[in-house]
């Protein structure tokens, strides 16, 4: 398990994270989600040790990274572009990570077969487009198969192809019982990939839980049209729904089934032309909660 408890980080005034507490469990994947600035990173690397908290706690699997027995085999990371020397092959660069970890060479070879790189194991990875650096970043976290993955935007410059290798990967360490922590801007795709999602903004908690719950009746409305739209404003109010109507006819209805907004519309002998159930994609909600305009 993933767990901060009150993490905080100052930088002489500003706050980067400020009492951030959520977890993230075993057998799930969890989406770190907010903009540019919110905090996410701060977080990531404190909980891998590369920053020192001002205060609060960043534990994996009940300890401080830096307590790990042993931090490497059990904890993947991809944080950043760039891990490799640029003048090592693919191979050599996971060579050396393998012996670092004390991992047999032979996961080396198996390795660059799952993240798609034999044919370029053999060439600078300075020559390596981008994606191909995320796919061997990928292959070095997953080396010492730990069961923790923390990935920070480990779909950057990924082709459509390539974004749906790395979903099925995660998705399977994760059914496997493994712990995946995942950020990321593409949140069209994290929607199909992710359990459970965590939403910061200016360092605080905005919303934790699990992503059905962000997808709940309570985020719902109505689209509906119908021969009287004022008419059938007035009955949705009567029934307590809350109800916006719109120059072109269109009412926008929270509170109602699209069974109970029928019946009413049938009783008060107003013909349908127009009921649609809408709800709000990952964005829409994770704009709202970040604060985003």
């Amino acid at each position: 398990m993933i767990e901060t408890i009150e993490l905080t980080k100052r930088y002489r005034s500003v706050h980067a994270v400020d009492g951030l507490s959520f977890v993230a469990q075993p057998g799930r994947v969890t989406g770190f989600l907010g903009l540019n600035g919110s905090g996410k990173t701060t977080t990531l690397r404190m909980l891998l040790g590369l920053t020192r908290p001002t205060s609060g706690t960043a534990l994996i699997g009940g300890k401080a990274f830096t307590e790990l027995a042993h931090p490497l085999r059990e904890v993947g990371a991809v944080l950043e572009q760039g891990i490799s020397h640029p003048g090592q092959s693919g191979r050599a660069h996971l060579t050396a990570q393998a012996m670092l970890a004390g991992v047999p060479r032979s996961r080396v070879d198996a390795l660059l077969d799952e993240v798609g790189l034999t044919e370029d194991a053999h060439r600078r990875t300075g020559d390596y487009s981008l994606g191909m650096r995320q796919r061997l970043a990928v292959a070095t976290a997953l080396l010492p198969e730990p069961p923790v993955l923390i990935l920070d935007e480990p779909a950057n410059g990924l082709d459509p192809e390539g974004i749906a290798w790395l979903r099925r990967l995660l998705r399977a360490h994760a059914e496997a019982g493994g712990t995946v922590l995942v950020s990321s801007h593409q949140l069209a795709e994290l929607a199909l990939l992710i359990d459970d999602a965590v939403i910061i903004a200016d360092g605080r908690l905005r919303r934790a839980g699990p992503l059905a719950e962000l997808f709940g009746v309570d985020t719902q409305w109505l689209r509906v049209r119908g021969r009287d739209p004022e008419k059938l404003a007035a009955a949705f109010e009567k029934a307590e729904a809350k109800v916006d109507v719109y120059d072109d006819g269109v009412l926008e209805v929270a509170g109602l089934s699209a069974e109970e907004a029928g019946d009413l519309a049938f009783a008060e002998g107003v013909p349908i032309h127009e009921l649609t159930v809408e709800t709000p994609n990952l964005e829409q909600i994770f704009l709202d909660l970040a604060g985003a305009r």
